[in-house]
């Protein structure tokens, strides 16, 4: 379980990071995905992005 949440937590990390990139695809936007404003900041969870594209990592790491 410990693997997992580390897989989900760097999948954040580089989403975050590539998340004006992949804006212009859908990605964020997707139902799950929550965009929120809290203490003057707006805060993004990209849950849904985040599965399908760990998912999608997956599927490019089993097929290599």
């Amino acid at each position: 379980m410990l693997r997992w949440m580390l897989v989900v937590l760097l999948a954040l990390i580089i989403f975050s990071g590539l998340h004006p990139w992949l804006q212009k695809l859908g990605f964020g936007r997707l139902p799950g995905d929550f965009r929120f404003r809290l203490f003057g900041r707006e805060w993004f969870i990209p849950i849904t992005s985040t599965l399908l594209l760990s998912m999608l990592a997956s599927l490019i790491a089993k097929w290599l």
